[in-house]
């Protein structure tokens, strides 16, 4: 890379812009529920109030998933409390994110040992509009899976860079955790990191030392310990196995090519205005990339091998992508930097651009949409609820969203009750919150609009004659 005798300076500025984007993301731990997002906190209530230390666990059933983002909201609401799950889900997947960007700027700096440019590509990270705008802030399992799995990679390209046994022991322990988070697909952005790296013969014979084999070989000894030797487990892995399979089943020869000419389409939008800055870039400058560094040669195969098996699947969601987003901003960072002076000052426009348009959304626009249209009826129903259904048993049948974000409320509010559950087999009075009318499970006794959906509460038996309250 080009010598650049404003680095120091340039590179305190990446940094300090970075502290600003990370930021930004803290409006979002006060927001309401949003989506399906109550899964996991409801699954981590759920295990703890059931005592389930491994099956993650919904209704009283098991989910058969993964439980690491759940233990670690288990543990985190046994101190703060659980009527503050959803802020420390979303704070653990705000961490998740912006941890990520940490990490690819490690990666960066002991791989080409420039502290700038890899301040730069932490920078270029938040310029990807799925997680800083959406994505990361979710509490949903994607960001910190997408952590650990990208962890797991930097590691090993540094631990083969180095020479060091102790940082591979260290990929495979954030590949094991990456697993624990979520799934097997941990293991496929491994592997073809692996493959990747392996192209080079130093690389290669590292990874085929008799120290490399023997620490691969303890990780997937804790693989098949988890899903052979603990009763708990048994079955997740064919449940998983057949996830797996059932997105390679096309739905169809129109769809398939639609999902072919979409997803890139899709991808291209999910990580602007980055990629667009690189792509212009790209046009720019095409002719210089022969002279692109090391690091450019060998992470553009592992972001395009690492993409393609998404891309090809006949189903398969963007989301899916979370844990290739960093090498994915490494990459445009290679193709802005190398069209530097001018693309940076351009860069970093953008950057307040997309900084300016998330304050916007998160204080002013997505709290007025959550007060008066959805999100903060969730709370006034819930607490409607049990204040219609008191002192009678209540079940829920509802697992659409609202149906779940309603019982996240309801749950924490009962508390030390039992979590709602489905009714039983036999049942002679009480109270359902149910999606839609159903005259076989009992008599309509309030609804509640809910956005653009209604959620139902019927009644059977004795409860019915409850006054209104």
């Amino acid at each position: 890379m080009r010598p650049d005798p404003a680095s120091p300076a340039l590179g305190r500025k990446f940094w300090a812009l970075y502290a600003l984007g990370a930021a930004a993301f803290l409006p979002a731990v006060a927001f309401r529920y949003v989506g399906e997002e109550a899964i996991f906190p409801l699954a981590s209530l759920e295990m703890w109030f059931y005592g389930e230390r491994i099956r993650q666990v919904l209704f009283g059933g098991n989910l058969q998933h993964n439980p690491l983002f759940n233990w670690i909201i288990i543990g985190a609401c046994q101190v703060v409390g659980w009527e503050h799950v959803l802020a420390v889900a979303r704070t653990v997947t705000i961490g998740a994110t912006v941890s990520s960007g940490l990490v690819l700027a490690w990666m960066v700096r002991r791989i080409s040992g420039d502290a700038v440019f890899a301040a730069f590509s932490a920078v270029v990270y938040l310029l990807l509009a799925d997680p800083v705008l959406y994505r990361g802030w979710l509490s949903y399992v994607d960001p910190l899976f997408g952590f650990l799995t990208f962890s797991s990679v930097a590691l090993l390209w540094v631990a083969c860079h180095e020479r060091r046994v102790a940082l591979l022991g260290a990929a495979v322990a954030a590949l094991t955790a990456a697993f624990l988070a979520k799934a097997f697909t941990a293991y496929v952005f491994y592997g073809m990191a692996v493959l990747v790296l392996a192209w080079k013969r130093e690389c290669r014979r590292f990874l085929l030392s008799p120290a490399s084999l023997a620490v691969h070989a303890a990780g997937a000894i804790a693989l098949a310990f988890w899903l052979g030797a603990l009763p708990a487990t048994q079955g997740q892995g064919p449940r998983m196995f057949k996830e797996i399979m059932d997105k390679l089943a096309p739905e169809g020869a129109g769809a398939y090519l639609a999902k072919l000419v979409a997803y890139p389409l899709e991808t291209l939008v999910k990580l602007a205005p980055a990629s667009l800055l690189a792509g212009y870039y790209l046009y720019r400058s095409r002719a210089r990339l022969a002279a692109m560094p090391g690091t450019f040669h060998i992470v553009v195969p592992l972001a395009v091998l690492s993409y393609l098996p998404y891309w090809l699947a006949p189903q398969s969601h963007t989301r899916y992508l979370v844990p290739i987003y960093p090498l994915a901003a490494l990459v445009f960072a290679h193709l802005i930097w190398n069209a530097r002076p001018g693309s940076i000052a351009v860069t970093l426009r953008w950057f307040y651009g997309l900084l300016a348009l998330k304050l916007v959304l998160f204080i002013g626009v997505y709290p007025y949409y959550q007060e008066v249209y959805r999100g903060e009826n969730y709370e006034t129903a819930a607490r409607m609820i049990l204040e219609r259904t008191a002192k009678h048993p209540l079940y829920t049948t509802n697992v659409s969203a609202s149906g779940l974000n309603v019982k996240a409320y309801i749950d924490i509010k009962r508390l030390p009750h039992q979590p709602l559950a489905f009714p039983p087999a036999q049942w002679n009075s009480g109270f359902v919150i149910a999606y839609e009318p159903d005259p076989k499970v009992g008599t309509v006794a309030e609804r509640y609009r809910l956005g653009g959906n209604d959620l139902y509460l019927l009644c059977r038996g004795d409860a019915c004659q409850t006054a209104r309250r």
